[in-house]
């Protein structure tokens, strides 16, 4: 497969050609999604070629059993997975009783395009049967952002060569399994199934879980664009429902299908409101009709883009890079059920279980607060607040006490749900990341008001956990954190990473600090917590000890933090010396191997500086890059962004530009080989955060906005904007200068480069 087989264009994912070796790996590239729902790009018609059916329901989930070799204690007894829902976009083809299938036809002319600017999926072809009949078809579709049940797809066919009998089958399949499960389960108990007129219906529930789902579809057809009357045949299964609709069309004739369908689910509806709410959408759907509805959506993308947007110019992948980026963002989070969350694939695959990982804390938050409403931010914070207790027991359960709270590395519900061991009890990072998320939110936003409410329960619980996460070493006369994996998991079960070490350094001495500023600012809400909480004085006293004495692994001769204790103990080879033959190292090297080399997925110790860069000086932060950056080797897709933002801060731009490609285009050019299984949605953000933090050098400390703007030889400029406290600011760099243009009704102070500026309200300011 050619991993460059995307066409450049700024607005739209483009191929122009029929390749079966890269149908997989188009099916997650040009994946739509709502928010709360979302497909892979399957093709509607039959395809008998490789391909991963995908149709997901935000929140729909289930409890796969663990499946491991050995169990041990404290193990997750499931892995929950976003399950793949019942498939609404099938429309069965057959041209005078011969079936269309892009496997097996010759492909005459192709053309697919995910136009981004406008939210809409649409490929055209020419195909020859091999009766000889030759076709055109064009299919478009779309789920709506603004009736986020909805969905909508219209098919159009027209015979080039000959005049015939065409057939058009619309069905539901809610006999669709997950690739991914781990015993082949079935995970669906189908309820009912019924059709009236041209609508169509499957109600179902899930095992265990007992989520119920509605999937319905109402069909109507137009001959040469006037709307006509087709009467079905009714096919019905035990598991699937389609009509049969034929009519005899003459040559270069058009027949079209415009099929409606909706997701109705008992989180936002009463499970026996379920199919009459079903059919209320289909209603509603076709008295907009198509077209309007389609231009709905053409206005709540544009919205969307009027401060997501990020414009490059002179360089048009990278332009089609960060808008792809910025588009999977939006179809996978709109943020208006705390209740949902973002999983590392999002809609585009069922890698990792659609779960929520920490990827939504160290990553997603910001761009999630500068590109929308601070309620979508505080959204994702409250997803976690609300899953406090289960936080709690799951560290009762490996042997923490007196509310302690570790969250869980990958959840639907709050509960721990991974199925590799050295990721569900090791990888205790993402509990930092977690008081990370509270207070980037509130130095942004400044809604101070939310730790009081909310949030100091969840530091107080965190905090409670790396207290006794600790152990004092005799030998070292400090405390150590044995037994851990950093976020770079090419190394496994190592004593005192440092990343580990620093985030528990810090979560604890956040909270103490947050209480101190509580006690004038907060008294009763502090009064409440702490009474609810049973923090007392003894407690926090030993927390202060142990968060001001705690160990972190050091050279002096290369004057750097190490990953962990003995990594200097590696046989250091920069990857230069690795053959691209061998990369990726997880591809082709075994585990063992992989575990002794020197060589980094992501660099732990550069994502502890990247979070708290004013602990560091200038200086400090290009020896731990120079360090490091020859040691990582990127197979994890939250690195290349953390190096392009730090490489931008000690001026290597053309380094930053290198890493802002890798980031932005991971998918896009399938560097990792894997796209095919889904998008990498949460390391999206992270390709935002290299523009604007990187380049744009946005900073947000001591309660002031900052930037150190910088830009690419290869671009002419870049602009985006960003919300900062009900203000929007746009940020227009060009190799001469920067303007910053105030869009609010509102003074905006700001720093550049160190000097402060005020930008009165839709005024302007050049630097």
């Amino acid at each position: 497969m050619n991993q460059n087989f995307i066409l450049p264009n700024p607005w739209s994912i483009i191929v122009d050609h029929f390749n079966k070796a890269e149908v997989p790996a188009t099916e997650s590239l040009f994946s739509l999604g709502n928010g709360a729902m979302g497909q892979r790009a399957n093709f509607e018609e039959k395809y008998s070629g490789e391909s991963l059916q995908g149709s997901y329901i935000g929140g729909i989930y289930y409890p796969d059993k663990t499946r491991v070799g050995w169990w041990k204690n404290g193990y997750p007894e499931y892995f929950a997975k976003v399950l793949n829902a019942p498939n609404w976009i099938g429309i069965g083809i057959k041209i005078n009783n011969q079936i269309l299938d892009l496997n097996t036809c010759k492909i005459d002319a192709y053309y697919q395009e995910l136009n981004m600017k406008e939210g809409w999926l649409m490929r055209t072809f020419m195909a020859t049967l091999s009766n000889g009949s030759q076709i055109q078809v064009e299919a478009k579709r779309f789920l709506s952002l603004k009736f986020n049940e909805i969905g909508a797809i219209k098919y159009s066919l027209s015979p080039l060569n000959f005049d015939g009998i065409i057939e058009m089958a619309p069905y539901i399949d809610a006999g669709i399994v997950n690739k991914d499960a781990n015993y082949d389960e079935y995970f669906w108990e189908i309820l009912d199934i019924k059709s009236e007129n041209n609508i169509a219906l499957i109600l179902s529930k899930t095992l265990k879980t007992n989520f119920h789902v509605c999937t319905a579809m109402a069909n109507e057809f137009t001959l040469n664009g006037q709307a006509i009357t087709l009467k079905p045949k009714l096919a019905s299964k035990t598991k699937k429902i389609k009509f049969i609709y034929k009519q005899k069309l003459e040559k270069n004739q058009t027949l079209s299908i415009i099929k409606y369908a909706t997701y109705v689910q008992s989180m936002n509806h009463q499970s026996d409101a379920l199919c009459q709410t079903a059919i209320s959408n289909l209603d509603k759907a076709r008295k907009i009709g198509f077209e309007a509805l389609l231009a709905y959506q053409k206005q709540d993308w544009a919205a969307i883009w009027e401060t997501a947007d990020i414009k490059i110019e002179g360089d048009v992948k990278a332009q089609q890079a960060i808008r792809f980026n910025i588009f999977q963002l939006n179809q996978t989070y709109l943020g208006e059920d705390a209740r949902l969350n973002i999983g590392p694939k999002g809609f585009t695959g069922e890698k990792y279980g659609g779960s929520t990982y920490w990827d939504t804390e160290a990553y997603c938050i910001p761009f999630y607060m500068a590109t929308k409403d601070k309620h979508v931010a505080k959204n994702l914070l409250l997803y976690r607040y609300n899953h406090l207790e289960k936080a709690i027991e799951n560290a009762t359960k490996l042997g923490f006490s007196n509310g302690a709270a570790l969250y869980p590395m990958v959840t639907m519900n709050g509960e721990e749900c991974h199925n590799e061991w050295e990721i569900t009890f090791e990888e205790i990072h993402r509990n930092g990341a977690i008081v990370y998320g509270i207070y980037n939110y509130v130095n942004y936003t400044g809604d101070f008001e939310y730790i009081p409410k909310f949030g100091l329960e969840v530091m107080i619980g965190v905090a409670r956990f790396w207290h006794q996460r600790t152990n004092f070493s005799k030998e070292k006369n400090q405390y150590v954190i044995l037994g851990v994996t950093g976020p770079n998991e090419y190394e496994n079960n190592v004593n005192n990473n440092f990343y580990t070490n620093y985030l528990a350094k810090w979560c604890i001495n956040f909270t103490l600090e947050t209480i101190e500023n509580l006690k004038s600012s907060y008294p009763s809400d502090l009064d409440r917590v702490l009474s609810k909480t049973q923090l007392n004085q003894e407690e926090l006293a030993q927390m202060l000890e142990v968060a001001q004495n705690i160990y972190l692994p050091y050279s002096k001769d290369y004057e750097v933090f190490l990953q962990q204790d003995a990594f200097l103990d590696k046989e250091i080879v920069p990857t230069e010396f690795l053959p691209k033959s061998q990369r990726p190292i997880n591809q082709y090297w075994s585990w063992d191997r992989i575990l002794r080399s020197c060589y980094i997925k992501q660099a732990d110790v550069l994502q502890g500086v990247y979070l708290f860069e004013n602990a560091f000086s200038k200086d400090q932060i290009r020896k731990h890059f120079d360090f490091y950056e020859p040691l990582t080797v990127h197979e994890s897709s939250l690195s290349p962004c953390i190096h392009a933002i730090l490489a931008a801060k000690i001026n290597r731009i053309d380094k930053a530009y290198e890493m802002y490609l890798r980031t932005s285009r991971l998918d896009l050019d399938d560097y990792n080989h894997e796209v095919a299984e889904g998008c990498h949605i949460t390391s999206m953000a992270g390709t935002w955060m290299a523009i604007v933090q990187g380049f744009g050098g946005m900073r947000t400390h001591n309660n002031a906005l900052s930037f150190n703007p910088q830009i690419p030889k290869q671009w002419e400029s870049y602009a985006f904007n960003i919300n900062y406290r009900g203000c929007v600011l746009r940020v227009h760099k060009t190799h001469s200068g920067c303007v910053f243009t105030n869009k609010s009704t509102q003074a905006l102070k700001i720093i550049v480069d160190g000097s402060i500026l005020v930008i009165e309200p839709k005024g302007l300011v050049k630097v």
